[in-house]
């Protein structure tokens, strides 16, 4: 697969990240559907295109986008205004919890919509990529101005993917990873909040013991959870960037390392001394948020679309904390890896104009806050002053100071994400581990052999 070089930027990344974590949201495998919107028996779509007469645009737009906790009314508020400011397109939405699934057949019959949001269960950005079914953005993109005049290309707070100096997608939405407490139960009962691996094991022990529950719970249905919310973190902590980096792309020798067989050692650590759910095979991502709500467990990794994902079924009392998740060794910082959900184009799009018109509709900072306020996440855009809303909860203001402080937090970039080519495989022995059927030493070589087939695959 081609190589991804990614511009860093971090200093001002940093700067911004002060306004991007003020906010809350899901991005899911689940969540709720709008009972108006398609699937795959919606009609298809005419080859109607731009009438290339007055600059205009017409005919039949498709656009797919997954529905999960961050619901779906912002995408109708743009919708229904791009179709205003457009009165000759026919938009034909597909939209759903389960979309990625239903539209499958689409992508692999070289029909798909125009317009995909790539998010939830069952979608991969490089397996799209690897796969020839996104468009080239690479010189388009360039052209998008905001309203201020400003280059889009310029004003993303992390920079599109770039596969080998091409760009296939627009991050659309910025998210992070970590783990998330009761802060409540803990005051009340005086356990300790993690700030390393070591006070992470005695916190869940202690924890263990006096409520009589398993502390840790992920979706063992979904392990990419714990992959992305303990183990990328914990990867680049020990090993910077560059490993990071070798082990998305599945580089020889990256997953048979010392520091993954140390890494995954503390995973072994956890499973032995029974501080993973002991259901959690079972459970997907909702049911393992449920369990953690109910006090049925005290630690969950997952993103900031927890809160606003499980808004109808939190407790009273409870007060979210968050942490990034301690896998770091005593005496080292906190790692953070950010976590983008893009907006593309199909290669194979038969109405590619208004595909375009479409997405730089979508991408300004007017939509960007009206994002904020629909969602309670954020959209990739700088510029954006979400400081002065009162709705900001407690732990997102603790969150903030807390990743802007180079002290406590570490951020790492994350090339690309992982291709499901590679990422299935690996979630499928880290479940065997986590579960107790598989060694440390056994898993990094099921990993290294994982990552052999899939280069030998590109």
């Amino acid at each position: 697969m081609k190589q991804l070089q990614k511009g860093r930027g971090w200093l001002l990344f940093a700067l911004l990240l002060a306004f991007a974590i003020f906010i809350s949201a899901c991005s899911s495998d689940d969540g709720n559907t709008d009972p108006d919107s398609t699937s795959d028996g919606a009609e298809k779509p005419s080859d109607s295109t731009s009438d290339g007469t007055d600059g205009g645009i017409s005919g039949d737009l498709e656009i797919q986008y997954f529905v999960g906790g961050y619901g779906d009314s912002w995408w109708k508020e743009v919708i229904a205004d791009f179709k205003e400011a457009n009165p000759n397109v026919n938009i034909i939405e597909h939209a759903g919890p389960n979309i990625n699934e239903e539209m499958r057949s689409r992508w692999v019959s070289n029909n798909p919509p125009d317009v995909v949001y790539i998010d939830g269960a069952g979608s991969s950005e490089t397996q799209m990529v690897e796969d020839g079914q996104l468009m080239n953005l690479t010189d388009w993109v360039k052209e998008i101005e905001l309203d201020g005049g400003d280059k889009l290309i310029d004003s993303f707070i992390v920079a599109p993917a770039s596969y080998d100096g091409d760009i296939y997608s627009l991050p659309l939405v910025f998210d992070t990873w970590g783990t998330w407490y009761d802060r409540a139960l803990f005051n009340e009962k005086g356990y300790e909040v993690p700030t390393d691996f070591d006070s992470f094991m005695s916190s869940m022990e202690k924890i263990k013991e006096e409520e009589g529950i398993d502390p840790l719970v992920t979706s063992g249905q979904h392990p990419y959870y714990f992959m992305r919310g303990m183990l990328y973190p914990a990867f680049a902590a020990a090993g910077g960037e560059e490993l990071l980096g070798d082990l998305i792309s599945g580089a020889e020798g990256a997953w048979s390392s010392d520091i993954v067989l140390e890494t995954m050692k503390k995973v072994e650590k956890i499973q032995k001394a029974g501080l993973f759910d002991s259901g959690l095979g079972a459970l997907n991502h909702t049911q393992s948020q449920m369990n953690f709500l109910l006090h049925k467990n005290a630690f969950v990794p997952v993103g900031f679309w927890l809160p606003n994902e499980m808004a109808n079924d939190i407790p009273e009392g409870f007060d979210f904390g968050f942490i990034p998740s301690p896998m770091q060794d005593a005496g080292e910082p906190f790692a953070i890896v950010p976590d983008l959900r893009p907006l593309a184009i199909a290669e194979n799009a038969k109405n590619p104009e208004a595909a375009k018109a479409f997405v730089a509709f979508a991408f300004t900072r007017e939509y960007a806050m009206s994002f904020s306020e629909h969602t309670g996440a954020i959209m990739n855009i700088n510029g954006v002053d979400l400081t002065e809303n009162e709705k900001v909860p407690s732990y997102l203001t603790e969150a903030n100071a807390m990743i802007n402080d180079p002290e406590q937090v570490q951020i790492y970039e994350k090339p690309y994400p992982m291709s499901a080519d590679l990422e299935t495989p690996l979630g499928n022995a880290l479940m065997s581990l986590m579960l107790g059927n598989m060694t440390a030493e056994k898993f990094v070589e099921e990993a290294e052999k994982a990552a052999a087939e899939y280069r030998s695959g590109l």
